[in-house]
């Protein structure tokens, strides 16, 4: 309780009502809209499509992912992956794909943070073994490129903050890769030296030995640190 002293006459009184009292203006703070399973599927969604073509199948497979617009016209606007098709004329794995996109597209509605799905879609290895894309990027499964390719359009919506290496980082393996030409001969149009083997981090046929050292010509790894 406050006191206040009463240095001047009372000449007259009022006692105070609700009325009276003029209320305190409150900011409403706007209710943003975030990605979960309740949420009504729009009648439109904006798709993108990616295409694989593997050297296990004469026909490639089609990914769709459909992203949902979230507060659209507002400064916290976002794009938010809703769902995933799958498409191939190849019907042999055509009842794991399915489920697949299923618990995928279950995983996407829940919202939150779904980029963990393609890091644990990348680590699945075929026992029978993986195969080289054009580049020679490895792919351990057909698994693992599906999850490539959800992480190549987690990338395009900015779920996830690619990594860019600096200029300085450029030149250095540039520098590094004319070296290696230099005494082991051109690459002939190859994307890396023909020399090269895989890399463990990037998993593109890009390392090379150089000043006793081997470096990645893709994505910079070194095993001298």
């Amino acid at each position: 309780m406050t006191l206040h002293k009463i240095s001047k006459k009372i000449v007259s009184y009022k006692v105070l009502t609700k009325d009276d009292i003029e209320p305190v203006k409150q900011e409403v703070q706007p209710t943003l809209e975030s990605m979960n399973e309740n949420l009504t599927r729009p009648e439109v969604l904006l798709g993108s499509t990616y295409k694989i073509k593997t050297p296990q199948s004469e026909h490639a497979l089609y990914i769709t992912i459909n992203d949902m617009i979230l507060n659209p016209g507002t400064p916290h606007e976002e794009r938010r992956p809703y769902e995933i098709f799958i498409n191939s004329k190849n019907m042999e794995h055509f009842q794991w794909v399915l489920a697949l996109t299923r618990l995928i597209s279950a995983v996407f509605r829940k919202g939150g943070d779904s980029c963990f799905l393609v890091e644990e879609m990348k680590a699945v290895f075929d026992p029978h073994g993986g195969y080289f894309k054009k580049g020679g990027v490895f792919m351990p499964s057909l698994v693992a490129e599906i999850g490539y390719a959800i992480e190549s359009h987690l990338k395009h919506i900015g779920m996830i903050k690619p990594e860019k290496m600096t200029d300085h980082q450029k030149q250095f393996l540039d520098d590094k890769r004319k070296e290696f030409e230099a005494q082991h001969g051109e690459s002939e149009g190859q994307s890396f030296p023909e020399k090269a083997v895989l890399c463990n981090k990037c998993s593109t046929k890009a390392m090379v030995l150089m000043d006793g050292c081997m470096t990645c010509l893709n994505c910079g790894e070194s095993k001298c640190g």
